[in-house]
């Protein structure tokens, strides 16, 4: 249903708010598009919440599930994207309240041969540090991780961010503060 939206609803490049309406009357094709658009970094966002690529891709398609069924009580107010990020950061914390899982960033890409980052000892290095910042960003308490998250990697403002864990900017700039300083104490051996 994705790929057919894109490619024959002519409409595509209308903004989220107006897809959102569309949406919420019952027009597939315009909930489609959305989806579309904000899969890849809600998927990003489940898959650091989570660690596993499949409880990621659970999350955020229960989150759109979620949304879709929700449509009628979505504020036009809001960014439909802000939206989005809460419905699935409150479905990744409940996946995460049934079990605990680690917080893998990724996985190494495999070296490209006579790089100089191919060599054994630099891509066991690579590993230590990324597993040592997966220890670290795990041992976060859970609003400074998700404070983290959405500004590091997804690069969300602090205001939005301050809507998506229903909190005020100052407060997400200390999350952010301390979330920052106890990475760097825990990542101090790898500078």
């Amino acid at each position: 249903m994705i790929e057919r939206a894109a490619s024959t609803w002519p409409e595509c490049d209308l903004p989220d708010g107006l897809l959102a309406v569309r949406a919420a009357e019952g027009d597939e094709d315009a909930f489609a598009v959305l989806v579309r658009r904000h899969s890849r970094p809600l998927l990003t966002l489940a898959l650091c919440m989570l660690g596993s690529p499949q409880d990621a891709e659970d999350a955020v398609q229960e989150a759109f599930v979620s949304a879709w069924r929700r449509l009628p009580e979505y504020r036009h107010g809001a960014e439909f994207r802000t939206w989005m990020y809460r419905i699935t950061v409150n479905r990744c914390l409940t996946m995460r309240g049934r079990r605990p899982a680690p917080l893998p960033l990724g996985t190494v890409a495999e070296p490209v041969a006579g790089d100089a980052w191919s060599q054994p000892e630099r891509v066991a290095e690579q590993d230590a540090a990324a597993a040592d910042l997966t220890r670290a960003l795990a041992g976060l308490d859970a609003g400074q991780r998700i404070c983290w998250i959405l500004r590091e990697v997804q690069g969300l403002p602090y205001k939005e961010i301050a809507l998506v864990t229903r909190t005020s900017e100052p407060t997400v700039r200390g999350r952010l503060f301390r979330a920052r300083r106890s990475l760097q104490e825990a990542m101090g051996p790898w500078r």
